[in-house]
Parts: C-alpha cells; sequence; structure tokens
C-alpha cells in the first residue's frame, strides 16, 4: 500500500511534497490531472490522498465526490486562501481537512503524518462487540462499516469516528469543543467541521428518525437505544 497520491498539476509543487514526504519515511504517488487521480484510486489503496482543487480535465472536488464511495482514507484539499467556498464545499463531499496556497511545507506535511497516525486502520484497536444495533443501522465496529435496513451506507473515515464516539457516549449531550477534541484532536485547526461532519452523517444515517438530536446552545447527542447485534 502507497501512504499518498499526490494530485496536482504543478509538478514543481508535487516534487516538492514527494520529497519532503519521503523524508519523513512515506511513499508516495503523483498524478497531474483529475482523471488519473481516479484511476489510481480505483487501481491502488492509499492511506491518505491529497488533492489540489485547480486541476485540468477534472477538479479535486470531482475526483472527491468520484471515490469517496471507493475508498476511506482522509482526503485533504489544497486550496487557494480566497476559494473559501471551494474548502466548504471540499468537507462537505467528504474531505477530511484542507491546507491554503501558499502553504508551508512543514504544516502540510504535519497534517498528513497526523491524519494517517490517526486514521491507519490496522493501528486501531476496537472492542470485540462488533455490531450495534439503532433500530434499522447496524454498526460494525471492527471494519467501519454501516448499514441501514441491511443496504451499505458509505461513510468517511472521519464520519464514522465521529459515529463511534457518539455511541459510546449515547444519550449524553457532547458538546462542539468535546466531538472536536476527540475526533479531530489538537492536528486540526477549524472546529466549524463538526458543524459540517454532523449533517453528513444526519445526511447518510437518518430517514425520517431523529438519531441525532440537537440540543440548542449546547451540542449534540445520540438519542436512540443501542443494543448488541
Amino acid at each position: 500500500m502507497t501512504d499518498v497520491l499526490i494530485a496536482d498539476d504543478d509538478k514543481n509543487i508535487t516534487e516538492l511534497i514527494s520529497d519532503s514526504l519521503a523524508d519523513e519515511g512515506l511513499s508516495t504517488a503523483v498524478v497531474h490531472d483529475g482523471l488519473s487521480a481516479v484511476d489510481a484510486v480505483s487501481r491502488e489503496n492509499f492511506r491518505l490522498i491529497l488533492l489540489d482543487i485547480m486541476m485540468p480535465q477534472m477538479d479535486g472536488l470531482e475526483v472527491c465526490r468520484e471515490i469517496r464511495n471507493k475508498t476511506n482514507a482522509p482526503i485533504l484539499f489544497v486550496t487557494a486562501k480566497n476559494r473559501t467556498i471551494d474548502t466548504i464545499v471540499g468537507l462537505e463531499i467528504g474531505g477530511d481537512d484542507y491546507i491554503a496556497k501558499p502553504f508551508v511545507v512543514e504544516e502540510l506535511v504535519a497534517k498528513v503524518k497526523a491524519h494517517i497516525r490517526r486514521d491507519k486502520r490496522s493501528d486501531i484497536k476496537i472492542p470485540d462487540n462488533n455490531a450495534v444495533v439503532i433500530g434499522d443501522l447496524v454498526i460494525y465496529r471492527d471494519n467501519y462499516e454501516v448499514t441501514k435496513a441491511g443496504n451499505r451506507i458509505e461513510l468517511s473515515t472521519r464520519e464514522f469516528q465521529l459515529l463511534l464516539y457518539m455511541l459510546d457516549n449515547i444519550g449524553k449531550v457532547l458538546t462542539r469543543e468535546q466531538i472536536f477534541d476527540a475526533v479531530w484532536g489538537i492536528d486540526y485547526s477549524d472546529i466549524g467541521t463538526v458543524t459540517v461532519t454532523i449533517k453528513n452523517l444526519r445526511d447518510k444515517i437518518e430517514d425520517g428518525s431523529k438519531i441525532i438530536k440537537t440540543v440548542w446552545g449546547v451540542g449534540y447527542k445520540l438519542v436512540s437505544p443501542v443494543g448488541e447485534a
């Protein structure tokens, strides 16, 4: 498995990022357009995907939409500072983080390492009580899968971690700060992504019934009764 896929049409930037990650012991694959990025994800597993938003043939947002149901790897966007709307859209469609150009290489490397450290599947220790049921929702802890009425639901890594955290604290009101610290940690800097990820999770797992309840002015809680499958 290659550690990082770098997708950016600027060859100087991809060479700089690749060399910097190699210095940290991380293997990389490099592509320079969106279609090649989709093809790479279809052929190989990556621990993390770094997407430039502005790319030929297929931009980073289109790539994210295309590959999100093929991989649970964290997706980090590289975006211009004046393209805030792209960043918001990127997070809403399944991205996990972003870094704005021009960036400090050391900061980008730190973000990449932090996500890989937190999201590496083989390093995650999950209790033996494999499956948990909430209504028609079944959460399989040990393989990061969720089904609803027997149909598999594709969640990003961050969405699943958020669901697990709320599951482990079912019935408790969790503030945005508590959720942010537990799921994103100090390696991330935008607490607003909690709200975006909650919305994305609701859109995927709720269908009429409100599993995640908003406690106005305080935070959120998981409210349905839970039993082991």
